[in-house]
């Protein structure tokens, strides 16, 4: 891992390298995947079992052969065994609780002229679920997603899925059984992100598309964002730790792994101002990382895009935390309220040192969809408001249109908007009337 210290006159160019989220092979990934989607709009299904193949060395050869019909689903998840299926049930308990309690409800108020305004809440119609199945199958992530969904009402949920040569993971299936999936197709990729969008012969078109992919998936989600909605572009997984030294160096270090063996790109950084602290971290990372059976991702992980960073104080370790805006924030601290203020960007904090990461990955509540890449500057968490539309409610009474039709009238005809403004007077006139 590298070593940065905030004191070096080099510490400004390094950090902001380290914090670069650019891709050098975008433009390239982006021609990749509007030609793709071009494709699947136009030939449909034959497009999508061809990148499949492809891609995904699936031995399809239809649509039918990559739809997993609902028993299957049901029956993965009765062939679990009494262990993990306790842990499967649990975990989406708790997540479908947090997101009971996130639910937007209707309301309205009237106004002094008896103008009532306020909002109706919908949820959308059709979700697309995306889950990740690359260098690994990720079924907590098909909770994430779709027991949101479900809770926010949404009428039907479509999964998506890769099945790298044909192979698919039965805890994945039993996710999808438990967070209750209408229908589950075992393709992955920008082509599954277009039928989404657009709809084949197989694949309904939905109305949005949740869930983290690769680069690919995340600029496939960019270019049909309009045609649908998105809750994000997901950049890779990424993780900061502050740490005031008080911590075990080993459960930092462990903590860093965790965050790392999601893949190559992904970004594990640990803060602190105990440079003695770091060093003992960076020792602990060497004793226990080939005990990990990720270790040869990790290593390239934590070289790529890895760091310990010595900082003066505190302060300084909380300001560089909100520059880097991190997906997942760890505050190994013996005090970490002491710091909630100061904290502006971070899609989820973690509190004190017995609050892993992990736990939010899998089984806290709180949604593991967060944004990354320094998004969190300006998005948060997948929940279940992201599958729910509010529709404004506007009833003007008689005096609340004689009240409101010269605003509206002179607003109209400082625009040039004369009919507007007529609209609005001819209702005045028969509230004063």
């Amino acid at each position: 891992m590298q070593r940065l210290d905030s004191a070096s006159q080099d510490f400004e160019a390094r950090f902001e390298a380290l914090i670069d989220h650019d891709t050098p092979a975008q433009a390239e990934i982006d021609s990749r995947v509007a030609a793709i989607i071009a494709d699947v709009r136009e030939r449909g299904d034959e497009a999508v079992v061809a990148y499949t193949r492809e891609l995904d060395r699936h031995p399809a050869t239809d649509m039918a052969a990559l739809e997993i019909a609902p028993a299957r689903l049901s029956a993965a998840l009765d062939a679990m065994p009494a262990q993990p299926r306790a842990a499967l049930e649990t975990a989406a308990d708790r997540i479908q609780r947090y997101a009971e309690s996130q639910k937007i409800t209707a309301q309205s108020y009237e106004d002094e002229y008896g103008n009532r305004l306020g909002q109706l809440v919908r949820p959308i119609e059709r979700a697309g679920v995306y889950a990740p199945g690359g260098k690994a199958a990720y079924p907590s992530s098909v909770l994430m997603n779709a027991l949101p969904a479900r809770v926010a009402g949404v009428s039907q949920i479509i999964m998506v899925s890769p099945a790298p040569g044909g192979e698919v993971n039965d805890w994945v299936l039993a996710a999808a059984a438990l967070a209750g999936v209408d229908r589950f197709f075992t393709i992955g990729g920008a082509q599954a992100v277009a039928a989404l969008a657009y709809g084949t012969h197989s694949v309904p078109c939905v109305d949005k598309i949740v869930g983290p992919g690769n680069a690919y998936v995340a600029e496939a989600k960019r270019q049909v964002f309009g045609r649908v909605g998105i809750e994000s572009v997901a950049g890779p997984s990424e993780v900061l730790i502050v740490a005031d030294g008080s911590g075990d160096p080993e459960w930092a270090a462990l903590d860093l792994f965790a965050q790392a063996e999601h893949g190559e790109d992904s970004r594990a950084l640990l803060i602190s101002p105990d440079r003695d602290f770091l060093t003992a971290v960076e020792a602990a990372v060497e004793h226990l990382i080939e005990d990990q059976p990720r270790h040869e991702i990790i290593r390239a992980s934590l070289a790529n895009h890895g760091a310990l960073v010595a900082v003066a104080d505190m302060a300084e370790a909380m300001a560089l935390s909100n520059r880097i805006a991190p997906e997942h924030l760890e505050l190994a601290v013996a005090d970490p309220e002491a710091l909630l203020d100061s904290i502006e960007h971070a899609g989820a904090i973690f509190m004190g040192h017995r609050t892993p990461e992990a736990f939010g990955d899998y089984c806290a509540g709180p949604n593991h969809v967060l944004p990354t890449g320094r998004t969190a500057r300006f998005s948060s968490a997948l929940g279940v408001y992201d599958f729910q539309k509010r529709l404004s409610i506007i009833q003007a009474s008689p005096r609340g249109a004689a009240a409101l039709a010269p605003v509206a009238a002179e607003l109209a005809v400082g625009e040039g908007l004369y009919a507007h403004a007529a609209s609005a007077r001819v209702r005045g006139d028969e509230g004063q009337g």
